[in-house]
């Protein structure tokens, strides 16, 4: 404003030099009305926003972070909103993802893996279109490939999920449970365990947070509103995972399977925009959950082994790798049809006095007395006698 006083002042404008701050575009008064749009402060939420700091080539599908010959489960981690299957894991100050440097020497029988999808939801080349079920079933496919190229289709699966990738998670496995390809239901039938970290199960007000820099002044070209919009608190999709994802874990503890959860919640807000996921919407009620002193972004950067977040989070997964190798260890399951008497030998059904004199103190007793076979469906491993009480006679 100074300047046009001059020109109006002076009747004629001075030869112009330039300056960055005199030589941007005059705005309208309706503009200068508008409040300035605040800078988009970093995310995971998980990095830099700046178009420049995107890759040109995203990271995507499964990456082995440590191999394990002889392992008893696989361990598979999954970012969230604008993260990858790297960045989201590596500590301020460090190269390498956490999960490859920390977690092999704690757990020596865990395959690690690492999964990436385009998360990004604001780029001026042109955000990815796919919906949170196009990337959930990506994970399902991907991740049956890689296990049935290392024969280990069986294997027990634990899934580590941090924001939006804990909601990509639910819906792969939920994708898997009854999949009308058969090897697509390995996931569901394999998944021992999943560890939430910031996961919006209920929504999160992030998606109104997020919207505000896609609509300032043209700086984007596209946004994935797909994404934002599942993480509103009223979402129908959001809200239909969780009653499917329930209604799994019903299923599964009627047929007495247990699928372990054990959720983490961030004590740290993000400075300007504050907490992301709230402790209501991380949790989910009748499991584990623990917090962890960082924010929504930090919250999944581990640079020691001294850290207490990682010292929870591996907690968590030592007990279950434990769990998992105990399973493989103990003797398979007869069927219930086949009655199992597994007592040492010399075993004696005594009989003494008139009538049917077979006793069953542990069992229901069946008496046939008919011909032919009187112990349908039994199997000794020992030699029986039938008769009398020896003990009885002199």
């Amino acid at each position: 404003m100074e300047n046009l006083r001059a020109i109006f002042k002076h009747g004629k404008r001075r030869p112009k030099t330039y300056n960055p701050r005199e030589d941007r575009p005059e705005r309208t008064t309706t503009e200068l009305a508008q409040p300035t749009p605040r800078p988009r402060p970093e995310t995971e939420l998980s990095g830099p926003s700046s178009e420049n700091s995107l890759p040109d080539s995203f990271p995507g599908g499964v990456e082995v972070l440590h191999n394990c010959p002889d392992a008893a489960v696989d361990i598979c981690f999954v970012h969230g909103l604008t993260g990858n299957r790297d960045s989201t894991w590596t500590a301020h100050g460090q190269s390498t993802p956490w999960p490859k440097t920390l977690l092999p020497p704690k757990l020596t029988r865990a395959r690690i893996l690492t999964f990436g999808y385009d998360a990004y939801i604001v780029r001026k080349s042109g955000a990815s279109s796919n919906r949170l079920i196009d990337h959930a079933t990506n994970l399902l496919n991907d991740l049956t490939t890689d296990r049935a190229s290392c024969n280990a289709s069986s294997r027990p699966l634990v899934f580590v999920a941090h924001s939006l990738g804990g909601l990509v998670c639910k819906e792969a496995i939920l994708l898997s449970r009854n999949n009308p390809e058969s090897h697509l239901r390995g996931i569901f039938d394999g998944t021992k365990g999943i560890i939430f970290m910031g996961t919006p199960h209920k929504g999160s007000w992030m998606a109104d947070w997020a919207k505000a820099p896609a609509s300032a002044l043209g700086l984007v070209k596209s946004t994935n509103k797909s994404l934002l919009g599942i993480l509103e608190t009223d979402n129908q999709l959001l809200e239909s995972i969780q009653v499917n994802f329930w209604s799994m874990i019903r299923e599964l503890r009627e047929a007495g399977r247990r699928l372990e959860v054990t959720c983490f919640f961030e004590e740290l807000p993000l400075p300007v925009v504050g907490t992301v996921v709230s402790k209501e919407s991380a949790t989910l009620e009748g499991y584990s959950s623990f917090s962890i002193h960082a924010d929504h972004r930090d919250m999944v950067r581990f640079a020691s082994a001294r850290d207490n977040g990682f010292e929870r989070l591996l907690g968590e997964l030592a007990r279950w790798e434990w769990q998992t190798r105990d399973s493989a260890a103990s003797p398979p399951s007869r069927p219930m049809g086949e009655a199992q008497i597994d007592k040492p030998a010399n075993l004696y059904f005594y009989s003494q006095g008139p009538g049917a004199q077979f006793n069953a103190p542990w069992g229901t007793q069946n008496n046939n007395t008919g011909s032919g076979s009187q112990f349908m469906g039994a199997s000794f491993s020992g030699p029986v006698t039938f008769g009398k009480n020896p003990s009885s006679e002199g």
